[in-house]
C-alpha cells in the first residue's frame, strides 16, 4: 500500500526556518520524481518544488533562493528545507508522487508563518 506521510510543519515567526519530510512507504522512491505542493483550504494545489530520480530540481518562481528540496533514497524520505519564511508561505504543504499506476499525495503538513 503506497503511503506518503509529512511531517515538520509548525508555526513560525516570519523570517525563519523549518524541514519538512516526507516518508514513503509501500514503493521506493528512487525512480521517481518527488514533489513538494501547497494546498489551498479549497483543494487547489500548486507545485512548490520537484527532484526527479538524478536529482535535478525545480522550484516555483515565488521560493526559488529561499526553500530546497533533497531526498535521501536510502531513507525513503524527501525533503523541503524552508529559509526566510514569509506570511504568504502559509499554507498545508502536500508531498505527491506520480507513478504508471496513479498519483499519490499525503495528508499534508500545516506551515503557520505569523509573527
Amino acid at each position: 500500500q503506497v503511503q506518503l506521510v509529512e511531517s515538520g510543519g509548525a508555526l513560525v515567526q516570519p523570517g525563519g526556518s523549518l524541514r519538512l519530510s516526507c516518508l514513503a512507504s509501500g514503493f521506493s522512491i528512487s525512480p521517481y520524481p518527488m514533489s513538494w505542493f501547497r494546498q489551498s483550504s479549497w483543494g487547489k494545489r500548486d507545485l512548490v518544488a520537484l527532484i526527479t530520480s538524478s536529482d535535478s530540481t525545480y522550484y516555483a518562481d515565488s521560493v526559488k533562493g529561499r526553500f530546497t528540496i533533497s531526498r535521501d533514497n536510502a531513507k525513503n524520505t524527501v525533503y523541503l528545507q524552508m529559509n526566510s519564511l514569509k506570511p504568504e508561505d502559509t499554507a498545508e504543504y502536500v508531498c505527491g508522487v506520480s507513478r504508471i499506476d496513479d498519483d499519490y499525495w499525503g495528508q499534508g503538513t500545516q506551515v503557520t508563518v505569523s509573527s
